[in-house]
């Protein structure tokens, strides 16, 4: 089974996603990584995280894996090295969008994340799983929440040093980025289900999309 998260960020998809795969048995895919640990290796290397050309050679010549551990972690390693925290420095954070706007840079990535998902049962979320990525996932859901939510669920994750106004603008031009891309743009997809977080704690989420697993494997059918 292949359950599909989507939504804009901070709406909670990872931290739902891994719960979500710990409960029902399924691996955890954060496709969001993969570009993160790509803009990484890009801003190491002097890349403009705008030249889409430059930015897809590196994909192609750049091993990207992720490492689910025993504990519900995700190790991710870039050619063999631990970069599981250096992926959410702010640097890269402000340029993951501009990388994963590429269409050439995308085509890689959605090939690789199909592969994975052929391989036993997944809990994947993102920002095209149930458009692009897994069209034909059993479950799919697209999480959202507020804007002003998502952004204080972000300024809370940075901690207490974070400038609360410059999270929002950031979470704002990251919804815009994300939405009006050619490539995946972020949507729902038209057989998603809508689950709105923005009062709803990260235990009530989980269980709704649990309920949503649990109907698509006993009927054997979509949820």
């Amino acid at each position: 089974m292949i359950v599909a998260i989507d939504g804009p960020a901070g709406a909670g998809k990872s931290t739902v996603a891994r719960a979500v795969a710990d409960r029902i048995g399924a691996a955890y895919l954060d496709t969001g990584a993969m570009y993160r640990a790509l803009t990484l290796a890009a801003l190491r290397r002097g890349l403009d995280p705008e030249d889409a050309g430059a930015v897809a050679e590196l994909a192609a010549a750049t091993s990207i894996e992720l490492e689910p551990e025993a504990d519900g972690a995700l190790r991710v390693r870039v050619d063999d090295e631990d970069v599981t925290a250096a992926i959410r420095d702010a640097e890269v954070t402000a340029s993951v969008s501009a990388v994963a706007a590429h269409g050439p840079v995308r085509e890689r990535m959605v090939a690789r994340q199909r592969e994975i998902l052929t391989r036993g049962g997944w809990v994947a979320d993102g920002r095209d799983i149930g458009t692009t990525v897994a069209p034909d996932a059993e479950v799919k859901v697209f999480l959202t929440a507020t804007l002003e939510a998502r952004a204080t669920r972000r300024a809370d994750e940075l901690g207490p040093d974070a400038d609360r106004a410059d999270v929002y603008e950031a979470v704002r031009v990251r919804d815009r980025l994300d939405t009006t891309r050619a490539e995946s743009p972020l949507r729902r997809a038209d057989d998603a289900h809508v689950i709105d977080s923005t009062d709803m704690s990260a235990d009530e989420v989980v269980e709704a999309v649990i309920a949503l697993a649990e109907l698509a494997a006993e009927t054997g059918e979509r949820a």
